[in-house]
């Protein structure tokens, strides 16, 4: 039995291996490629950013690779009649099925240790690359395009001669309920300070407008600051549970529980203070929607942050759910083609699994369903498999 065993893992481990590297190199392309569009990225960066994407190409490659090994191996086995050979020698078909079992959970750990890794030490690492090299794409792009422009602000210019921007007209909006306002200037320069985190436009000769109200800086520079963040094309979500490391959650659940037991101590101080006074206007309801809202958000993102670690050890065993489900299929299927053998198996995942899964993490966002609910897509896969292995261990 040992022989066999070993036989399957052997066979197991090389295909996997082999669909890994080609799955991994095509997924860190399509990542790489999406991020160099929306940041408008150079051949330089996109190289630098390769590390960085490594884990978030493995985390979604190894599930749908093992599952494919798992379906090319065990269908063979089943077409060559192997399953039959080894149930006439009165041994248990699950002989055969105990490699991949015992492979698809070692990688489901090791998927969820990735996960982790790729929303922190991986996202990290991309969104330092991207903001120290700001100014870098930023002239990159003036020379080519003649034009940029992030979630703050959009410049256009007529030429660029080294560093120095020629021509220049910025628009940004200095007042979120205000007008636009417009720079023109003869000439401009980019400057970055990775260190304060600061990008500094200097502009000469330059004209400001403001809806009616304009100025000259004829005889004197004119500088607009930004943080490096804002200088972004592409909205970055820092502060979000999806991108917390799993150790430090529980540590930003206990900061909003307190701040909700104090701002609940705050609110009834207030009120007290109202009624003691007699200002009964005052406790009327329109002027208590802010602190309801600072409330309600709160909550919200405490029933994000008890999702969190759910979804990365649901979408982390992932891998031994799609093997319960594909290993035996394959086997009732008996089909040597392991491309339908692997495609007939992700059928079922892909109608079930997923939609489940978005279901259910919707809803524990949102709190209506408790943040363990994220794992209904993995107990009904669980629950199939066992049902298809008892299958082809009895007949």
């Amino acid at each position: 039995m040992k022989l066999l065993t070993r036989y399957v893992l052997f066979e197991l481990i090389k295909v996997f291996a082999v669909s890994l590297g080609a799955m991994t190199l095509f997924m860190m392309l399509v990542f790489v490629m999406r991020e160099a569009l929306s940041q408008g990225l150079g051949v330089k960066h996109v190289i630098l950013m390769m590390p960085f994407m490594l884990p978030e190409a493995l985390r979604f490659a190894v599930p749908g690779t093992i599952l494919f090994a798992s379906c090319s191996v065990y269908g063979r086995l089943a077409a060559f009649n192997e399953i039959v050979a080894v149930k006439s020698m009165g041994i248990s078909p699950m002989v055969l099925f105990w490699p991949a079992l015992v492979l698809s959970a070692l990688l489901s750990l090791a998927t969820v240790w990735l996960n982790d890794v790729a929303v922190s030490w991986g996202r990290d690492g991309l969104r330092r690359i991207v903001i120290e090299s700001v100014e870098e794409i930023l002239y990159s792009q003036l020379s080519q395009r003649k034009s940029f422009t992030s979630k703050n602000f959009s410049i256009y210019v007529k030429g660029v001669q080294g560093h120095r921007l020629l021509e220049p007209t910025m628009t940004f909006q200095a007042n979120q309920n205000g007008p636009a306002s417009t720079i023109e200037a003869r000439e401009a320069e980019i400057d970055a300070d990775p260190v304060a985190n600061t990008l500094t436009m200097t502009f000469r000769d330059s004209v400001f407008q403001n809806g009616t109200i304009s100025g000259s800086f004829r005889d004197r520079e004119y500088q607009y600051v930004v943080t490096l963040s804002d200088a972004l094309r592409k909205r970055e979500n820092v502060g979000s549970p999806s991108d917390m490391p799993l150790h430090e959650i529980p540590t930003e659940i206990a900061a909003q529980e307190a701040s909700i037991v104090q701002w609940n101590e705050e609110m009834a101080a207030q009120a007290a203070i109202q009624l003691m006074s007699g200002d009964y206007n005052a406790l009327s309801s329109a002027n208590w929607v802010p602190f309801e809202q600072r409330m309600v958000e709160a909550r919200s993102r405490i029933a994000r942050l008890r999702m969190e670690p759910h979804r990365r050890w649901a979408n982390g065993f992932s891998c031994l759910c799609f093997v319960l489900v594909g290993a035996p299929l394959a086997v009732i299927r008996r089909n040597s083609d392991f491309l339908t053998s692997f495609f007939v198996c992700f059928l079922p995942i892909l109608l079930a699994y997923y939609p489940l899964l978005i279901f259910s993490v919707d809803k524990a966002k949102s709190g209506d369903f408790p943040s363990f609910s994220v794992w209904l897509g993995n107990l009904i896969m669980v629950a199939a498999g066992a049902w298809l292995l008892r299958r082809v261990a009895r007949y």
